[in-house]
């Protein structure tokens, strides 16, 4: 068995919305156990549960807005761009990283690899 397009599609989707809205629970509700997340691609991989929760949990009080760009799915993997769009007062700072995601036969994330650099952080 192999997880369905439109549970891959489900899955990104409601990451996206996790990531700038939701709660850290949220986002860590779409992860399998074992789960790997590179974000940035060339840091350091996140390994465990605990440090899936140390990362998420920075962006769970900021006021973000998401929106998916574009989504390619090829069996059991995604790759997709997206717009992260934070405001800190009078300031926004937007981020479009591109995340590559594998996924399990229920649709759970099984490794995340955000492809972005701090050069791609815009502020305005």
């Amino acid at each position: 068995m192999t997880v369905s397009r439109d549970a891959v599609r489900a899955t990104v989707e409601a990451y996206v919305k996790a990531v700038a809205s939701g709660t850290t629970d949220d986002v860590l509700a779409l992860y399998a156990d074992g789960a790997v997340v590179e974000d940035p691609v060339g840091s350091e991989p996140r390994t465990t549960r605990e440090s899936l929760r140390e990362f998420y949990a920075v962006l769970e009080p900021l006021e973000q807005e998401g929106e998916l760009l574009t989504l390619r799915i090829a069996e059991n993997t995604a790759a997709f761009h997206f717009r992260l769009v934070t405001k800190a007062g009078d300031q926004r700072i937007e981020l479009s990283p591109i995340d590559i995601m594998e996924f399990d036969d229920d649709g759970k994330i099984v490794s995340m690899r955000a492809v972005w650099s701090q050069e791609d952080m815009l502020a305005s």
